[in-house]
């Protein structure tokens, strides 16, 4: 009776953790406190910058600062301190932390085309912060683990794994709500705060329409490249133009419009212009189908025609077709030569090659289903890990992932002077201006043409008038 009387304290405790929305002014089923949604913000904002470099040339990071505090002035939780942060990655994304901690990174910005569709983001994740939606979910997730702790202890019988179905159901039903309903909610908060501080609410479409054109990019790219597409905005099936609900969320918003401030272009372009794109010289630059770390003074060429994705901890190069994948990593020297870290590999054999790559330490050999390879660098390690889903990895891929092991070396003075990042830069359309014309001067591949009208807000089709600003890559 005892377990059954505080058990019903604990749902009953649960059933009246409820607090005000600060937007609709309704009540809200959470278990934090405002002090400690500042708390969470504030520790998982310490793990965020721990992951992710800042950015911040060419005063960007204030001017950034300086449009998401126009719109937190004008939001339904003026009183919180927002802190507003540029990440240095190619990631297009933008998200928001419990206690107004909004971050940006520097890969979105270059496909946005106005101080509007900035703040439209910016306001946004505002949205997300100010109707408390992850301190909801939160409080959703907390009550999920304890209403299945209160199901053990009213039945023993109910620790079984059937149970812990039954009551996984439960927690799933408490976050069920956490998709389409609350990012339409963020837009039309976003939305309101653009018509407060005098932007044109249509911008929020706009930016979603950049997101959705992103997804439909890279679903060709991943049908080439034989992977998984990415959502960028995956709430919307249909293109955000298309959207009733979202419409109807942003045109509500219109009759708000205090004032035309006009949309910024020109001011934005001139605050981005130079920013760089793709890769940074702190993680690494692919330039001409080579690969170059200036911070370590290193330098690799990857397979011809494999695709090569730069993360901040490894490289990862994908065959034709997505079967073979090659990681490359750097790690601390272990005290041992090359050949011992290969030999504790067990999918490999015994045959293991210790031929110096480029006068380096080295050893590299092959298995059934992998290629690996270990060259000593200073005080690190480069170790080359390429995996075949299949059970056998064809030769091709061998000696293509076995070359580039042995393209390793150190960067010279010449190759230091080529690996600078690309960057943005603005020019005007002339009459006769074409986005095919751009693309063939242009160092973004393949895909430069239909990179270049995204990131100009023209995708797929549009051309550029007359005397319009347009971004291009240099």
């Amino acid at each position: 009776m005892l377990l059954r009387g505080i058990a019903s304290l604990c749902l009953l405790a649960l059933l009246c953790a409820c607090a005000t929305n600060p937007v609709t002014g309704g009540s809200d089923f959470v278990l934090m406190s405002e002090v400690e949604e500042l708390n969470v913000g504030r520790k998982a904002d310490q793990d965020i910058k721990k992951q992710y470099a800042l950015y911040d040339e060419n005063g960007i990071a204030a001017y950034v600062s300086e449009i998401g505090q126009r719109a937190a002035a004008a939001s339904h939780r003026p009183g919180l301190s927002y802190r507003f942060t540029v990440l240095d990655t190619t990631e297009i994304n933008a998200f928001a932390l419990p206690g107004g901690y909004i971050y940006i990174t520097r890969g979105l910005m270059a496909f946005l085309n106005s101080e509007a569709e900035l703040a439209a983001v910016l306001g946004h994740e505002i949205g997300h912060v100010t109707a408390r939606h992850s301190v909801r979910q939160m409080s959703a997730a907390q009550s999920a683990d304890i209403l299945i702790t209160i199901a053990s202890v009213l039945s023993p019988s109910l620790r079984n794994e059937a149970a812990q179905n039954v009551t996984g159901l439960l927690g799933n039903a408490l976050l069920s709500g956490y998709g389409r309903d609350h990012e339409l909610e963020a837009d039309r908060l976003g939305a309101e705060y653009l018509a407060r501080t005098g932007y044109d609410p249509q911008a929020m479409i706009r930016v979603i329409g950049v997101l959705k054109n992103q997804e439909l990019f890279d679903a060709q790219l991943a049908k080439q490249e034989g992977r998984e597409p990415r959502a960028y905005h995956g709430v919307f099936e249909s293109h955000p133009d298309n959207d009733t609900r979202l419409q109807q969320t942003v045109s509500a918003s219109e009759k708000l419009r205090a004032g035309a401030r006009g949309d910024g272009r020109e001011e934005f372009l001139k605050r981005t212009s130079g920013m760089i794109y793709g890769d940074s010289p702190r993680d690494g630059i692919l330039r001409n189908g080579v690969f170059y770390h200036t911070g370590l003074g290193l330098a690799l060429t990857p397979p011809r025609d494999w695709r090569v994705q730069n993360l901040p901890d490894r490289l990862i190069m994908v065959a034709p077709g997505g079967d073979t994948r090659l990681v490359v990593r750097l790690q601390p020297k272990p005290n041992k030569e090359p050949i011992a870290v290969l030999r504790a590999n067990s999918q490999i054999g015994k045959d293991i090659e210790t031929t110096p790559v480029n006068g380096l330490p080295a050893a590299a050999a092959t298995g059934q289903a992998v290629v690996a390879g270990v060259v000593y660098f200073g005080d690190n390690m480069m170790t080359f890990n390429a995996a075949s889903k299949s059970a056998n990895i064809s030769e091709a891929h061998a000696r293509a992932a076995r070359d580039t092991i042995r393209s390793f070396h150190r960067m010279s003075d010449a190759e230091r002077a080529l690996a600078k990042p690309l960057r943005l830069k603005t020019i005007s359309a002339g009459a006769t201006t074409r986005f095919a014309d751009l693309a063939a001067n242009s160092p973004l591949g393949t895909n430069a043409e239909t990179l270049l009208r995204l990131i100009n807000g023209a995708y797929p089709s549009g051309e550029a008038r007359e005397g319009q600003l347009l971004k291009v890559v240099e």
